[in-house]
């Protein structure tokens, strides 16, 4: 198919698109690099558009807007779908997300961004939303249900956008027969309340039976956001905390108001709930896609894998984890040294908070099946990691 790349209404490139195989084939001509999503910049070269790294990334980009190959339960979601690879979807919808406004224009079409994207207009959801998370969906009956920006989600986890009263909500289950991930959402935004931390607010609802995490999309028709892995793709890599410095020093440099401080309250709240899944991709800045001026860091999201999530055991507490610091992986006490100034947290707005989670946990045990002892062992953990900050406060 060929095709011109869109940013909302600014043409970007013009290419050959293969949706068997979710490649770009070949790229005649780069109308404005500068629209061009934020990781093509560091390969393009105007004298070969053609070369490897352009055209190979511009593929790689484009598949990773999609369901990748390790999303839980990929195969029975495939089946009900009634398709065969992820990539058969990336096209269906033109392309369209909503993490950003890039979308497929077929050639010599006159299809226009106001009459498609999914910001403005509504989409069905609810043959895939039981595709995705029911645990005896159906087969997708509708075409039009293939039309939707779940074609355009990454991550393991099972999830689903929806509408409720105009606003664009995702779902998100748990992984495998593991249910701790939503509660972990919330947990982090109730963290962040507290504590006055930007974040996308995570409130917990059901779905058949199945707890799922819920949040608004914090993305806009007018706004995309950039991951740390783009931004971070064309500056020298150390494996060091000089590649967290550098990247602090890039969003200041962009004119990001109090950067440093959001990205460290970020590391606060991981610190909190040892969130061990910061990757490069989970965070990041928002920015115009009109005017292309970075606005702010992204609000604090994803933090599902955390409180020792991988490595629960009914026979043994385990009390020890590791996070992640750009390509690093290091204790969470290493990880919180980053901040600078510990002493502007006032922990006490934490106080009760434990008891706070105990309270939903319980409140859910009879659809999760949680234990009393694994609830209070989780506790145990969050606990010890606030009295933990408390005590960096009062000791610096």
């Amino acid at each position: 198919m060929k095709c011109i790349l869109m940013n909302k209404n600014v043409e970007v490139l013009l290419a050959d698109y293969d949706s068997a195989t979710g490649v770009f084939i070949k790229v005649y001509d780069v109308y404005n690099i500068d629209y061009a999503p934020y990781i093509l910049k560091s390969f393009y070269n105007s004298a070969d558009i053609n070369d490897t790294p352009f055209r190979t990334n511009l593929s790689g980009w484009f598949k990773g807007r999609g369901i990748p190959s390790w999303r839980d339960k990929l195969d029975l979601l495939l089946h009900r779908l009634n398709i065969n690879a992820p990539c058969e979807l990336l096209d269906k919808a033109f392309g369209l997300s909503l993490s950003d406004q890039y979308w497929l224009k077929p050639l010599n079409s006159n299809i226009k961004y106001e009459d498609i994207n999914f910001f403005d207009n509504d989409f069905d959801y609810a043959e895939f939303m039981e595709a995705s998370l029911s645990k005896n969906g159906s087969y997708i009956k509708n075409a039009s249900s293939l039309i939707t920006p779940n074609n355009t989600t990454d991550g393991m986890l099972k999830k689903a956008w929806i509408i409720e009263n105009g606003t664009r909500y995702l779902l998100k289950g748990g992984y495998k027969n593991e249910t701790l991930q939503p509660f972990n959402e919330v947990l982090a935004s109730e963290i962040c309340r507290r504590l006055g931390f930007d974040h996308v607010e995570y409130t917990l609802d059901t779905y058949k039976d199945t707890v799922v995490s819920k949040c608004p999309c914090f993305i806009t028709k007018d706004t995309e956001l950039i991951t740390c892995h783009q931004i971070r793709n064309d500056m020298k890599r150390h494996d060091s905390v000089e590649d967290y410095e550098e990247y602090i020093k890039r969003l200041e440099n962009e004119e990001i108001k109090d950067a440093r401080i959001k990205i460290e309250n970020m590391y606060i709240v991981d610190f909190l709930i040892m969130n061990e899944d910061r990757h490069l991709n989970n965070f990041g800045i928002i920015r115009d896609v009109n005017t292309l001026k970075w606005l702010d860091v992204a609000p604090i999201f994803d933090n599902g894998q955390s409180l020792n999530i991988e490595y629960y055991d009914e026979e043994e507490l385990h009390i020890s984890g590791e996070g992640k610091l750009f390509y690093e992986v290091k204790s969470f006490d290493e990880i919180i040294e980053v901040v600078k100034d510990i002493k502007r947290i006032d922990v006490n707005k934490l106080d009760g908070l434990v008891e706070w989670f105990d309270d939903l946990l319980h409140e859910y045990q009879h659809l999760t099946g949680y234990s009393d002892t694994r609830i209070n062992r989780l506790c145990i953990l969050l606990n010890r990691q606030i009295n933990k900050l408390k005590k960096l406060v009062e000791n610096n």
